[in-house]
């Protein structure tokens, strides 16, 4: 289905941002003209001159964030559309040199005594700027002088290399072999082996399976030297700015202690046998002598799919999500008539799904609805992202509104448990209801799981870059195989195909950001288990959560919601909300 032949209803109102093409193109020329922000260096001494340089630059932020946000989502509408390829390629170059200009501001600032700080985050000039100062006084040391920024300011884009060969190698030179599926020859895509993988024929599976692992054996040397960059890459920005490790790096940059992160990879690895019993479930409810790797992903319940169109999908949410207030549920209820979403599948179309949300404007979804339980679920996960970015830039100002990545998946996560949640609650139906328990065991394995796996992989690989031993396909394959057979246990056989996964996963490119879906997964059952539980009070420490944007650190801000990840016991229910799905699947069994 071509756009044009989508009702408006379905599309989101790209409008509301730029009437048209020539109102974006006049916007984005006016800002083409970068402002005089090198007038203000070696002026950034007192808290007047301080004051008026963040003026400045957040004027420009905000309609340059506008014009990004119009490139990028006509972009996403048809990727195949020259003309916003190069409006988007534009934009990010806007972005380099607005970043290279004012990167002095940081040094200079950073150089001053931490009482003048500690000064002008008390002026009433800059008092929304509190957050900001007590972060820069506790990163002081790791900031290097004003040329040296200005130096590594212009590394982005070359940095940025191991990241774009493996883009251009996933996505355009992988060449995937052909095979035969459903009695025809068909190419492998990303897509389709996702899509053959959660399928029932298992031989299908198979092929499938050794077929895309192979694609990816034969680059697999070019794959390390990439991956290898990329760490490498990491270990420069943790040289130059004087950090013990990759990983002491990352969480500082998030403003998150290590005992969080330390706390589930020890949770995750306590709780351990709960997945290897669930493995040994799944083998036992497929009846299989040997369940593989590629047997992981199919529901143990069949034709108990919610099929439902997207109005009636959208019912079921606002239904789901009601514990959260009529407030909340107007809100959803805007976003769908006042199009904010873009919701049916189209030629040339970005796949999958997201949330944007920028300062001063309302926030879009893309969707690509299909008729499946997943995609209901994916309704309500990218509007709780919406809706946090809807309170954090409604409350906070612009200096504190953009959340931190840490908790990004917190807000969106805890509708989907809110949702499922309802529906097994609310079902009468035996056969759905352990569709649902499989579900949401999946929902855990593969986000707090799976990606502690993950992490734990990259903390291991960056260590070994670290100690100067150089990370190769063998001994990188070696590290993943062995975390493999931690994770899932004896009741899998690991395929040796297994041991290559990891370069195949994008994420490995954003160092670090994994564990972030496993400590969101986490805090979002606390909260859940809360609102569910208390009523009234837990929704309003959760608005409060939600209207916190970056006001202060991100563990603080989730122990006002009720998930407080310093303690391992956060951590701990989340693993006893695994448990007690697996016994209750057990016992429809």
């Amino acid at each position: 289905m071509e756009r044009n032949q989508v009702e408006t209803k379905y599309r989101w109102k790209v409008e509301d941002v730029f009437e048209s093409d020539e109102a974006w193109e006049a916007a984005f020329a006016e800002l083409e003209t970068l402002p005089d922000f090198a007038a203000f260096r070696g002026t950034l001494t007192t808290a007047e001159n301080v004051a008026a340089y963040f003026a400045a630059t957040e004027g420009y932020e905000k309609k340059l964030m506008l014009v990004y946000l119009y490139a990028f989502m006509k972009h996403d509408e048809d990727v195949r559309v020259t003309k916003y390829n190069a409006y988007v390629a534009k934009v990010m170059s806007l972005f380099t040199k607005y970043g290279a200009l004012t990167s002095f501001a940081e040094p200079e600032l950073t150089a001053l005594p931490e009482e003048t700080l500690r000064a002008f985050a008390a002026d009433e000039r800059l008092k929304d700027y509190d957050y900001y100062f007590s972060r820069l006084i506790a990163k002081k040391k790791h900031v290097l002088s004003e040329k040296e920024e200005a130096i590594l300011a212009q590394t982005a884009e070359p940095m940025s290399v191991s990241s774009d060969v493996f883009n251009m190698l996933d996505d355009a030179e992988l060449n995937l072999p052909e095979m035969v599926y459903q009695g025809k020859r068909v190419r492998l895509s990303h897509g389709l082996y996702s899509v053959i993988l959660s399928g029932p024929d298992r031989a299908a599976r198979e092929t499938a399976f050794k077929k895309y692992y192979s694609a990816y054996e034969k680059i697999i040397n070019t794959l390390a030297t990439t991956y290898f960059g990329n760490v490498k890459k990491d270990i420069f920005y943790k040289n130059v700015r004087g950090y013990e490790s990759c990983l002491e790096m990352a969480l500082a940059e998030e403003d998150v202690t290590r005992d969080v992160y330390d706390n589930l990879i020890e949770a995750v690895h306590e709780g351990a046998p709960a997945m290897h019993r669930y493995m040994a479930v799944r083998k036992k409810a497929l009846a299989l002598d040997k369940m593989h790797m590629y047997d992981i992903y199919i529901p143990l319940v069949e034709d108990a799919e919610l099929r439902l169109s997207y109005e009636e999908a959208y019912e079921l949410v606002l239904k789901g999500l009601s514990p959260l207030g009529e407030d909340y549920l107007a809100l959803l209820k805007k976003g769908r008539d006042e199009r904010w979403i873009d919701v049916c599948e189209t030629e040339g179309k970005r796949g999958g799904a997201y949330s944007i949300g920028i300062y001063g404007m309302h926030p879009f979804v893309l969707l690509n609805y299909q008729q499946t339980t997943h995609d209901v679920f994916t309704i309500a996960h990218e509007m709780g992202h919406s809706l946090h970015s809807w309170f954090s830039n409604g409350t906070q100002p612009y200096v504190k509104s953009d959340y931190k990545i840490f908790v990004a998946e917190v807000a969106s996560t805890v509708n989907e448990v809110l949702l499922l949640k309802y529906l097994l609650k609310t079902t009468q139906d035996a056969k759905l209801k352990k569709y649902l328990l499989n579900y949401f065991m999946d929902m855990i394995r593969t986000t707090l799981f799976r990606q502690t796996q993950f992490a734990e992989f990259e903390e291991e690989a960056h260590a070994m870059a670290e100690r100067g031993e150089p990370l190769n396909k063998d001994n990188l394959s070696a590290l993943y195989y062995s975390l493999n057979k931690k994770y899932y246990g004896d009741a899998l056989t690991h395929d040796k195909q297994i041991a290559i996964e990891w370069a195949r996963i994008p994420h490995f490119y954003r160092s670090f950001y994994v564990y972030k879906y496993a400590t969101g997964i986490t805090a979002a059952i606390a909260i859940a288990g809360k609102i569910l539980a208390e009523g009234k009070p837990a929704v309003e420490n959760y608005f409060n959560f939600l209207r916190g944007g970056c006001s202060a650190d991100p563990v603080t801000l989730l122990k006002g919601a009720g998930a407080d990840l310093t303690k391992k016991e956060t951590f701990a229910a989340a693993m006893q909300e695994f448990t007690d799905a697996l016994a209750a699947f057990e016992s429809l069994s």
